[in-house]
């Protein structure tokens, strides 16, 4: 049965059939809730000595990856709220100079699953991924822009 269980008012997360890729096939959110948009969020600098329009002062895909997912994280709890509570992501990749110019999806799905899916947070947002030309600062390979449900 592809319908999840869920008690009146509760989101109803629904699993993709047949596999273990960790994103939501479906969420159904209930009409009591708030949903709560935030933009789009970009890597902090890591390395201080790199040039700030460089990929080396923010790292690789998944250093961003797991960057910018911190600083979500930060985002949401400012609002009281966590990333189980996150139903919906837009994520947009920079092809990778050092993949010859492909975007690096293993390297962010490595810093994904470090957020979503795990035992202590097992539940699974909606997602698209996208390669994108570019973003606002060309040592971005990363942006992500999530859509939170506040009960």
């Amino acid at each position: 049965m592809l319908l999840a269980q869920a008690n009146a008012g509760e989101l109803i997360r629904h699993k993709i059939p047949n596999t273990d890729f960790p994103v939501a096939l479906a969420i159904e959110i209930p009409a009591n809730s708030t949903l709560v948009n935030f933009s789009g969020a970009v890597p902090a600098i890591i390395h201080a000595d790199q040039d700030k329009n460089t990929v080396a002062a923010y790292g690789d895909t998944q250093a961003q990856t797991v960057n910018v997912l911190q600083g979500i994280e930060t985002s949401l709890k400012r609002l009281g709220l966590g990333m189980a509570d996150v139903v919906k992501m837009q994520v947009y990749l920079v092809g990778d100079p050092a993949k010859q110019g492909k975007m690096d999806f293993a390297g962010f799905m490595k810093g994904y699953t470090g957020f979503f899916g795990t035992a202590q947070q097992p539940l699974l947002p909606t997602r698209s991924v996208f390669q994108v030309a570019g973003l606002a600062n060309p040592g971005y390979l990363v942006e992500i822009e999530v859509t939170a449900v506040r009960p």
